[in-house]
This record gives C-alpha cells, sequence and structure tokens, in this order.
C-alpha cells in the first residue's frame, strides 16, 4: 500500500522560505508523477507545482517563479521550495502521487492522482 508523508510545514512571515518534503513508501516511486497541492479554508484544492518520473515540471500560475519542485529518486522523495512566500500562500499542502509509471502526461496526472498525504500547514504572517 503507497502512503505520501509530508512535512516541513510551519509558521513564516511574507518574503520567508520553507521546504516541504513528501516521502512516498509502500514501493519504488522512481517512475511515478509527484505533485503539490493547496487547500485554503473556504477555497477550493489547487495545483501548486507536479514533476515527472524524469523530472519534467509545471507550476500554478499564483507560485511561478517563487516555488521550485525536485525530487531524489532514490530516497522516494519529492520537495517544494517555498521562495518569498505570501500571504496568500497560507493553506494546507498536499502531496501525492500517481499510479502510471512513466508517463509525461503530467497535466493530465495532476487532474487524478491516485495517492495523498494528510497534509502539512503552511502558515505566512504577514
Amino acid at each position: 500500500q503507497v502512503q505520501m508523508v509530508e512535512s516541513g510545514g510551519g509558521l513564516v512571515q511574507a518574503g520567508g522560505s520553507l521546504r516541504l518534503t513528501c516521502v512516498a513508501s509502500g514501493r519504488p516511486f522512481r517512475g511515478n508523477a509527484m505533485g503539490w497541492f493547496r487547500q485554503a479554508p473556504g477555497k477550493d484544492r489547487e495545483v501548486v507545482a507536479g514533476i515527472t518520473w524524469n523530472s519534467m515540471t509545471l507550476f500554478g500560475d499564483s507560485v511561478k517563479g517563487r516555488f521550485t519542485i525536485s525530487r531524489d529518486n532514490a530516497k522516494n522523495t519529492a520537495y517544494l521550495q517555498m521562495n518569498n512566500l505570501r500571504p496568500e500562500d497560507t493553506a494546507v499542502y498536499y502531496c501525492a502521487g500517481d499510479k502510471a509509471q512513466y508517463s509525461n502526461a503530467l497535466e493530465q496526472a495532476l487532474a487524478d492522482f491516485d495517492y495523498w498525504g494528510q497534509g502539512t500547514q503552511v502558515t505566512v504572517s504577514s
């Protein structure tokens, strides 16, 4: 059974940085896309970033130029580096993974990821 576990959330001032970590367990995940989503109170869940098995990336418009996503396949781990954080970035951030392997159809995968973590809270104070 695949599990996704996030860590690294917390409270940070506007303009600061945080790095979120997502570890996939249960089986090797080197061939699977991974992604980050977020949901703020009263808002719909939105795509933050995604990364394919071979490190092609995609970002939500609101985070382009500020966030980066990377992965370490040897560790079954994905990272979300968040810089120049804003109060509107405050949300619960979720890590997710795709069941399909060795696919570069990232936008499609992000619409229907199969495995989800429990989320980690990120709060940005003004």
